[in-house]
């Protein structure tokens, strides 16, 4: 068991080390970088003090969090590994029937219920963050709900892919890992397609935006076609995002007939209209980009090689004979270890991911910079209040450490976007934009 455990142990000790190193030089720099004032740089992304005091508290707890939850969610997966659990459910299951669906329909929903249950306490923190901070607004009850309905959806589709992986294992033990990726294309596609039909109304209320904000929709027509779109009201969304929270943000999703953007409700009552036609200018980028049709190819192609690393280590872990208790690597026993292995790979890989998604972000901004010229006064204006009002709304730290926002931004951070949106005037330069012709 010793092959696994020194890697393992390593990838916990460098965590903790990276959180108590990233903390400590923030700690040390953060009097001289956040007591920059905005009558020092009157165009810089800045917090009044009670706001910054709170935002440096909550940005020091999410550095420490990163490692800790980090640590804590390998650790659940090496538990049940180490401690057989995998092993006693598939015993229960043996005692009441052999075949492979009996198995499974025993298995797999156990093993992926019982990591829901041991990842709560993760959950609840974070939920407490939230309300403590006064980001969330739902109640427990509401939220316990949310979190079965979510459970529910997670072991369902961990109980699917479970038997679709393991029966890809027995029938090609040699190239399961090949036709996984191959049937993992579709279904991401598929995934992509379902989610706003399905999957996000279990959790949220949407209306028609025509419906109930019809004016703004004209607005968001007019920037629409000012982009040479038409996006039919119908794909406009309003998502009653004010029942569980108070920050804002808005968002496209779905492809096909099921692609549409999303407003929160925060955002149409407390941005102003140029603000929220920004904030529709961006996400209107992606739309415009193939921003989610180019994540879908890069996750493919990424993914490729994630699960042949996989594989390789699976083989290597057998290679001596079984291990746990695991009769081999097709033991359906042993999703603890298959998910341990492809979490510390999606960790390794979660600096390339956050470049790419921080990518398409920055190209979404410059796209709503673009779309917005000519419809609103100034359009990097607009778009900086937007992101200062964003970022005091979600207490956004103004300086984070270079290296986790690496490792783990998906989008900039808020100061870079504010500077970045002032800087953008290729029409006072004479230049051409970039995607708004």
């Amino acid at each position: 068991m010793t092959h696994l455990r020194s890697p393992l142990a390593a990838v916990l000790i460098l965590m903790a080390m990276l959180a108590v190193g990233v903390s400590a030089q923030t700690a040390r720099t953060a009097g001289e970088r956040t007591t920059v004032s905005a009558q020092a740089f009157p165009n810089s992304y800045s917090l009044p003090p009670d706001k910054l005091a709170k935002a440096t508290t909550l940005y020091h707890t999410e550095l420490v969090m990163f490692a800790i939850s980090t640590a804590y969610e390998l650790g659940i997966l090496w538990a049940l590994l180490h401690f057989g659990i995998g092993v006693r459910f598939r015993q229960l299951a043996e005692c009441v029937g052999k075949s492979f669906f009996v198995r499974g329909i025993i298995v797999f929903p156990l093993l992926f219920l019982s990591i829901r249950v041991l990842s709560l306490p993760l959950r609840l923190f974070w939920h407490h963050t939230g309300l403590d901070y006064g980001f969330s607004v739902q109640g427990w009850a509401s939220w316990f709900v949310d979190w079965t309905k979510g459970a529910a959806v997670e072991v369902a589709i961990g109980t699917l892919l479970g038997f679709g992986v393991y029966s890809l294992m027995r029938r090609s033990p040699r190239r399961w890992w090949l036709w996984v990726w191959a049937v993992s294309v579709p279904l991401t596609i598929f995934a992509v397609w379902i989610v706003p039909i399905v999957l996000d109304p279990m959790f949220n209320k949407f209306e028609p935006l025509e419906k109930t904000n019809p004016q703004l929709v004209v607005e968001l027509t007019r920037v629409a076609h000012r982009g040479g779109l038409d996006i039919p009201p119908e794909r406009m969304f309003e998502m009653k995002a004010s029942e569980k929270v108070t920050t804002y943000n808005a968002y496209v999703t779905g492809i096909g007939s099921s692609k549409r953007i999303v407003v929160w409700d925060t955002t149409e009552r407390e941005m102003t209209t140029p603000e929220t036609l920004f904030v529709f200018g961006h996400e209107m980028g992606h739309y415009v980009l193939d921003h989610i049709w180019k994540g879908i190819a890069a996750s493919a192609f990424l993914s490729l090689f994630g699960i042949w690393i996989g594989w390789a280590l699976l083989v290597r872990v057998f290679r001596d004979g079984t291990r746990w208790g695991l009769r081999g690597f097709d033991d359906m026993a042993g999703i603890p270890l298959l998910l341990l292995i492809f979490t510390v790979l999606s960790l390794a890989s979660m600096p390339l991911d956050s470049t790419i998604s921080r990518y398409f972000e920055h190209q979404a901004d410059v796209y709503g910079l673009e779309v917005t010229h000519g419809i609103n006064q100034d359009s990097p204006e607009v778009a900086a209040s937007s992101f200062q009002k964003m970022g005091e709304k979600s207490l956004d730290y103004p300086s984070p450490n270079a290296f986790y926002v690496f490792w783990t931004y998906s989008h900039p951070a808020t100061a870079d976007r504010l500077r970045d949106a002032l800087r953008y005037r290729p029409w006072e330069q004479g230049r051409p934009m970039q995607f708004v012709k």
